[in-house]
């Protein structure tokens, strides 16, 4: 089974919406996802209303999830850390123990637009179109972590 965390800031918008939504793409069965936050803001909360929201409007529940904080241990835990922005990037490589934990981190965009090291904003100062846009790019990223990982099968 392949182990993905998908990892943001305060683990409320960015990455319970990718965690949702690769969740809807694949077999469960097959693809453990997870996410957490570099802070630990809100730690046991649930995803911001708006991610909610905008998770429902697309026939996603992400209502189960629960904030945490990402922690040494994801290293050994996941076999692919995707981050929102360089950041979280900087954040979670500073926690890196070695080389073979620093190759599991990538930007999540990379996936659609390798090497242009792309960010998705964070929406959470916005209103429902800066959700609205941020769900429309992981969900097209989202896509392309599901193809690469049925060509590695």
């Amino acid at each position: 089974m392949v182990k993905v965390l998908m990892v943001c800031l305060g683990n409320i918008c960015r990455s319970p919406l990718a965690e949702g939504i690769l969740k809807s793409k694949v077999k469960q069965s097959e693809v453990y996802i997870d996410s957490a936050g570099t802070g630990g803001y809100h730690i046991g909360e649930l995803p911001d209303k708006r991610s909610i929201e905008i998770a429902r409007v697309n026939r996603i529940d992400i209502t189960d999830q629960v904030c945490r904080k990402f922690k040494e241990e994801d290293f050994d835990a996941f076999d692919l850390i995707y981050v929102m922005d360089k950041s979280n990037l900087a954040d979670v490589l500073s926690l890196a123990r070695n080389e073979l934990d620093r190759e599991k981190v990538k930007l999540i965009l990379d996936e659609l637009h390798p090497g242009e090291s792309l960010e998705v904003p964070d929406p959470y100062f916005e209103g429902g179109s800066g959700f609205k846009a941020v769900f429309d790019m992981l969900d097209a990223a989202c896509d392309e972590i599901v193809n690469k990982l049925r060509d590695e099968r």
